[in-house]
């Protein structure tokens, strides 16, 4: 099985290159972030001409997260769970559309439980908004506990928007003042793999030097300027299956490319 995560800066904006993505590298299942699509607008019969089915949690303008499945291969997906039940960081604002949570079977036999995530950015920081993205991140390791205790493989894919360690930036001193960098935002992602969680990528690349994500500003992507904050977190029965990850850096380099490349991990 292969398992994938693509933040896609707007599902619609980026259509062409994500079915391009989807044909040549055919993933499994593929989780997207930041589809920027209300439900009712998004795209599900363009991935279903591909042989995907398509579950989605949308928003207006902003956030967004979809699961696809690769119904040509056998697999399915069975909805467990749309959001994690905390609002937004102002009050009175409704919750985002940052999680989403499914079953996976292959050929009508569940094989792994997968999450899709859009963890909030944090900026700018201090303010109301790290302090909803720390909120959100306790929320996720609660149940992130929760799915853990009912004893099923799972993986945790997405855009955290959290930089772990020093080496998976280009450079510490351009973002020491970012909220992807800052200890609390750090800490709080360590508390998960001390829970027991594999950082997939990580785990086959521990001298760091991956990026998963250039800006658009400052010739970022010609100059490799980039960080790691798209991550796959796998429970003990998929990290012992972990065969291989990748970058599929490529991708960000084409035209109308999103701001991320898709990283993925294959599981025996």
């Amino acid at each position: 099985m292969k398992i994938a995560t693509f933040n896609i800066n707007g599902v619609k904006a980026r259509l062409p290159r994500l079915k391009e993505w989807l044909e040549e590298t055919r993933p499994s299942v593929a989780c997207l972030q930041e589809i920027k699509s209300q439900d009712e607008g998004f795209p599900a019969s363009e991935f279903e001409e591909l042989g995907y089915d398509a579950i989605w949690n949308g928003q207006k303008s902003f956030n967004g997260v979809a699961i696809l499945a690769d119904k040509k291969a056998g697999y399915s997906a069975t909805e467990v769970q749309r959001g994690l039940g905390i609002d937004g960081p102002k009050d009175g604002e409704g919750e985002q559309s940052r999680y989403l949570e499914v079953d996976i079977a292959h050929e009508d036999r569940k094989t792994a439980r997968i999450v899709c995530i859009y963890l909030p950015n944090g900026n700018p920081q201090p303010g109301p908004k790290f302090d909803y993205k720390l909120a959100w991140m306790e929320k996720l390791r609660g149940r992130m506990a929760e799915i853990w205790a009912e004893e099923v493989p799972a993986a945790v894919l997405g855009d955290y928007n959290v930089i772990p360690f020093e080496d998976d930036t280009y450079s510490v001193k351009a973002m020491a003042d970012d909220a992807l960098t800052q200890p609390e935002s750090r800490a709080a992602y360590s508390r998960m793999l001390a829970d027991g969680w594999t950082d997939a990528v990580r785990t086959l690349n521990p001298r760091g030097g991956v990026w998963t994500y250039w800006d658009y500003q400052a010739g970022a992507w010609q100059r490799d300027h980039g960080f790691r904050i798209d991550h796959i977190l796998l429970s003990p029965e998929l990290a012992d299956a972990l065969q291989s990850v990748g970058v599929d850096k490529d991708h960000r380099g084409r035209e109308k490319a999103s701001d991320h490349a898709p990283v993925w991990a294959t599981i025996a």
